[in-house]
């Protein structure tokens, strides 16, 4: 069984995918603390990457890569569904272009390293221009299992909810949701998402109404997104 290890650098949040004996950074700013980590459980680096090529997800590659001989994996080079061994176990790789269009997430057991593509509360902007592409990916998302664990690349979970609130203020999962948010491991489940990120309830009643209520497009589902997405 793979497991996850967090590191926050500022609002950015890297990690560590690892094993027994081997393990995978992925955005990992934090470097000097990853590699205290890894030599404090004995484990090899064999890989560094990064779930898009923003500058504020890459400063501690080249650091990772002297200090441990990893190999680097090109995100803008992964193929969609392409798997990653760590100690024989899989990180299947998913393309999610929308917020860039390098962006890819990457899901290990039930674990889901997305980047600046899906946050804990809301979604990342969409820097590409893509923004019906950046659907897809979030539907894409939405598929898997709601036990699956969330982690992000940036703590924004206080303004996400403020703004979740601003959206359905008699939604009382989100209250919940902050009371569950531990800033020392952010993290959420897709069963937790689905009760308050307005970005996946495009087809919940009440942002259905809201939707409606402010006179925007709501047919089918890209519209109800697309609508989400226009609103202030």
């Amino acid at each position: 069984m793979l497991n996850v290890e967090q590191f926050r650098f500022g609002d950015n949040l890297g990690y560590l995918i690892y094993g027994k004996t081997e393990a995978i950074a992925v955005d990992g700013g934090a470097w000097q603390e990853i590699l205290a980590f890894l030599d404090e459980h004995k484990l090899k680096l064999k890989f560094v990457t990064n779930t898009h090529r923003h500058y504020d997800h890459t400063p501690g590659d080249d650091h990772l890569i002297k200090k441990t001989k990893a190999v680097f994996l090109d995100c803008t080079a992964f193929a969609d569904g392409e798997q990653i061994l760590i100690d024989h176990e899989p990180i299947v790789v998913y393309r999610t272009p929308g917020h860039s269009a390098d962006s890819v997430c990457f899901h290990a057991g039930n674990n889901l390293i997305t980047g600046d593509t899906l946050f804990n509360g809301t979604i990342g902007n969409c820097f590409s221009g893509n923004l019906k592409g950046f659907f897809e990916s979030i539907r894409r998302l939405m598929t898997l299992p709601d036990s699956t664990r969330v982690f992000a690349g940036h703590d924004y979970v206080s303004d996400s909810l403020a703004y979740a609130r601003h959206l359905e203020p008699q939604n009382h999962d989100i209250d919940s949701f902050q009371q569950a948010y531990d800033p020392d491991f952010v993290c959420s489940t897709l069963a937790a998402e689905r009760k308050i990120n307005p970005y996946l309830r495009f087809n919940e009643a009440t942002l259905l109404k809201l939707i409606k209520d402010r006179g925007l497009p709501h047919a089918t589902e890209w519209d109800r997104f697309n609508s989400l997405m226009s609103i202030e």
